[in-house]
């Protein structure tokens, strides 16, 4: 992803990162997804200051948006593809099978009414 000349250093080591994550993801490449998700995890914990993102001129709040907009597709993208395999999984081995990881919530946990089932297409 190519950046803006005036992209602040920060996000464009948070867009590298994530770059490197989108990649491991489409190779399918665990170590490579864990090593760019720590990458990311160390750009992140060296965030500017919240004053950096207020300066006048700055894109550096628009650009943070864009970015966790971006981490926010490749999260539910590695949602579905988990959810994919435990499907492939449950119908090459059944009797193998744990219960899906969006149903229902039962017993305690159930008090936390709708927020106890999760949904996602995949």
């Amino acid at each position: 992803m190519s950046q803006a000349p005036d992209t602040h250093p920060w996000i464009a080591s948070l867009q590298t990162g994530l770059d490197r994550l989108e990649r491991a993801l489409l190779d399918s490449d665990p170590d490579g997804v864990e090593k760019a998700s720590a990458q990311v995890q160390m750009v992140l914990q060296k965030a500017p200051k919240t004053a950096e993102f207020a300066v006048p001129g700055s894109s550096l709040r628009i650009d943070m948006l864009q970015a966790a907009q971006r981490f926010g597709q490749l999260r539910q993208t590695v949602l579905r593809a988990g959810a994919q395999s435990q499907r492939a999984l449950n119908s090459l081995l059944p009797q193998q099978a744990q219960p899906s990881t969006y149903n229902r919530l039962v017993g305690p946990a159930s008090s936390i009414g709708g927020a106890g089932r999760g949904y996602l297409s995949a």
